[in-house]
């Protein structure tokens, strides 16, 4: 089968290591095409990127390109260049896209009215709730939402997406051939069938911890704002909301409890003029995209009916804390409160403390 010798030199322009997607884009800028830069031979290319451009000449990453090459041949699978229609033009509006990138399910989601929903890897119960919910919400309105495949908030958001039958991106830190992390396998080979897996890095690159922070970037690029459901201080979701705003994009939170440390980082953001969010109308408002939207109940009918609801409030509560509300006896409280939980009203936290899921 004879091969594409354009996205080969493509390949071997970006499969070389040691050579910077900055170097890429700066010999891209001087010669045109891969091709060209080849052409032009190792004195022009070191007129342009210096000593390092040659690693060019000097390295033979021809396996590496043959198996990406036979990787794109496959159903479903795609790379896509800087040079291709296909590539997402709203990449093209930040400082470093990336050369190429590789692409499992649905290319043309890329080029789609996206929003990003991101948030803490060690989510509450009912942070991952809220997330499924905005999510559904949003996608219902015919936003793809994009996240990033981790544990927590971002799965919760993929998850929601498919469950209103729309469409999810998910920005990987690893190669596109690798379903990472492990837990989320199944929700990954859902997301290729009803979206799609996109990465920068080369086939077979493993969860490098250096690359998350950076696909971060393209989470962003590719949405119209950025939606932060649960974050720490300093976590990776606060990296990504900055990025947006730096790329022109809006950014969003939920606040929330003042005693959760998951919560804090909303509220930096907030205090930084991220916009406050209750609902989903909220960000489609924002977007110009208002229009009828169903209901979020954050207390459906009943829920304050429950006495014991009631007493826990919507911040964590220790046994003890409810027991000195309520009045109530230990074991008739844990009673009641695995009958909540068994019906999806709470969630049971580390350290023995509850907390309401609606």
């Amino acid at each position: 089968m004879s091969r594409d010798t354009g996205l080969a030199a493509w390949l071997r322009l970006t499969l070389v290591s040691g050579l910077g997607g900055e170097t890429q884009r700066k010999l891209l800028a001087a010669f045109g095409l891969p091709d060209a830069i080849f052409a032009a031979g190792r004195l022009a290319a070191r007129s342009v990127a210096g000593e390092r451009a040659d690693l060019l000449f000097d390295a033979d990453p021809q396996e590496a390109v043959e198996t990406a090459l036979a990787w794109a041949e496959q159903p479903g699978q795609q790379i896509v260049t800087l040079a291709d229609a296909a590539y997402p033009p709203s990449l093209l509006e930040i400082a470093d896209p990336p050369c190429l990138l590789y692409v499992r399910g649905d290319s043309a989601l890329l080029a789609g009215r996206g929003i990003a929903v991101v948030g803490s890897r060690n989510a509450t119960p009912g942070g991952a709730k809220t997330a499924e919910a905005f999510a559904r919400a949003l996608a219902g309105q015919g936003l793809t939402i994009t996240s990033g495949l981790a544990l927590g908030i971002d799965a919760a958001a993929h998850r929601g997406a498919l469950a209103a039958g729309g469409k999810t991106i998910a920005v990987v830190g690893t190669g596109a051939d690798r379903l990472y992390p492990a837990r989320n396998r199944e929700l990954a080979l859902a997301i290729v069938e009803h979206g799609a897996i996109v990465s920068e890095f080369p086939l077979g690159t493993p969860a490098l911890a250096a690359n998350f922070p950076r696909r971060n970037r393209l989470i962003s690029g590719l949405s119209r704002g950025v939606l932060v459901v649960e974050a720490a201080p300093e976590s990776g979701s606060l990296i990504t909301a900055r990025l947006a705003a730096e790329q022109g994009r809006e950014v969003f939170a939920i606040p929330g409890s003042i005693h959760s440390p998951v919560s804090r980082g909303c509220h930096k953001l907030i205090k930084q003029g991220a916009k406050l969010v209750e609902t989903a109308a909220d960000i489609l408002e924002e977007l110009g995209d208002a229009g009828p939207l169903p209901t979020l109940a954050t207390d459906p009918a009943g829920a304050e009916a429950d006495p014991l609801l009631a007493a826990l409030g919507h911040d964590p509560c220790s046994l003890d804390e409810l027991a000195e509300r309520t009045g109530r006896a230990a074991d008739d409280l844990l009673t009641a409160l695995f009958a909540l939980e068994l019906a999806g009203r709470l969630a049971t936290l580390p350290g023995n403390r509850y907390q309401r899921l609606n």
